[in-house]
């Protein structure tokens, strides 16, 4: 039997209504345009006449248990038989008659060909107005600057691609996230990618949308978060740090007098704190690079495992950690014997936490830099672990 060249795969719960219109659509094109093919509907826990319309119409039925957009389209890809994969939802919104700009792009040696609505055209009722021209345009607008991806319409839902190319992503997430992660996780592993316009026309399903507007929006953004550390920690924490430091390093000296305004010893308590919070946001990146990186979330692109331990060194870490713990512990003397001098009275708090305020900061960061880079190489230890 010959090998299919291109999978159709439809992932379905509960469409009875609109399906028939999908698959005698993907029927033609295939038909039409002789091309060696199959369609699967991957049905997601149906209960209304879904799976038998799609053997009427001789589809592949692949049953998956497990509910989510993510769990269906994982199943219907793994038992695709096509070289090339072709995804798309069930509801009609997209014309799977017209497949064959998918197809060509993918012989050309692409290994991702995307859709693009807004480029393309969305008829009139085919999308909320919140979708339209707020939550797309912005998750599009922030998956492209966190991953400086040539990809425009992060969350359509009509895109062919290389099936092998793909399943080697492993793709986990299992709800409406899954898309972004496709595209994420593709261009970070360098596949070629490329995106033509398509139409959204309005669905024909009778029941509401399987799409949460704020709960999906949610998952869309906190995965482009937590694939981004760089965004979600490292740029924080250095704006705090930076912030931190230089307030800190001029109030430790004198006030700063704006206009009529003081900014004394109440505010070097504020600046500290950034600087604290700062070095934690930091940190909290290189631990989520090395967890990430040694269990396979992300690529190590640029060797930053390599370059981590080059730099990264334990007995470094410790070395810096005791500095800045016994600096610490020279201003505690300091402003102890500052104390003592006035037979440990009162003594004039805009003098005195001058010193106290920097020495607690200096404690508290030389003991956690200490900690952290303990902890850091425990994560390396995990990743050579994993190498052999």
């Amino acid at each position: 039997m010959q090998t299919p060249e291109v999978s159709i795969v439809i992932p379905c719960l509960n469409e009875a209504s609109s399906l028939p219109y999908c698959l005698q659509k993907a029927n033609d094109f295939l038909s039409g345009n002789s091309i060696k093919g199959e369609v699967i509907v991957v049905d997601n826990g149906s209960t209304d006449e879904s799976v038998s319309i799609a053997r009427q119409y001789n589809a592949r039925v692949i049953a998956e248990p497990n509910k989510g957009y993510g769990n269906a389209l994982m199943a219907g890809f793994v038992n695709a038989n096509g070289k090339y994969v072709v995804m798309g939802d069930a509801d009609d919104s997209y014309d799977f008659s017209n497949l064959m700009p998918f197809v060509e792009l993918l012989r050309e040696g692409y290994d991702l060909v995307n859709g693009n609505r807004f480029k393309g055209n969305i008829q009139k009722n085919a999308m909320p107005f919140l979708h339209r021209y707020l939550g797309n345009p912005v998750l599009n607008f922030i998956a492209k600057r966190f991953f400086s991806i040539c990809v425009s319409d992060f969350q359509c839902g009509l895109r062919g691609f290389a099936r092998e190319s793909i399943l080697q992503l492993d793709l986990r997430t299992t709800g409406m996230e899954f898309s972004s992660e496709m595209i994420v996780k593709a261009s970070l592993a360098d596949l070629r990618m490329t995106e033509i316009p398509v139409t959204l026309s309005p669905d024909k399903r009778y029941s509401p949308s399987h799409l949460r507007t704020w709960r999906d929006g949610w998952r869309y953004l906190r995965f482009l978060l937590l694939y981004s550390p760089r965004w979600l920690f490292l740029f924080p924490g250095l704006l705090l740090l930076l912030m931190g430091v230089l307030g800190s390093a001029i109030l430790v000296i004198s006030p700063i007098r704006i206009g009529d305004k003081t900014l004394d010893v109440h505010t070097l308590i504020y600046t500290s704190g950034c600087i604290l919070i700062g070095f934690q946001f930091v940190f909290f990146y290189f631990f989520s690079r090395l967890y990430a990186t040694t269990h396979g979330l992300l690529p190590d692109r640029h060797n930053f495992l390599e370059t981590f331990t080059r730099y990264f060194r334990l007995e470094r870490g410790i070395a810096i950690g005791l500095i800045l713990f016994l600096s610490g512990i020279g201003l505690f003397i300091k402003s102890f014997l500052y104390w003592k001098q006035y037979h440990f009275g009162n003594l004039d708090p805009m003098v005195v936490l001058r010193w106290v305020v920097p020495s607690c900061v200096l404690l508290v960061l030389g003991l956690q830099i200490i900690i952290s880079f303990f902890y850091l190489s425990f994560l390396t230890i995990k990743s050579k672990i994993n190498k052999t």
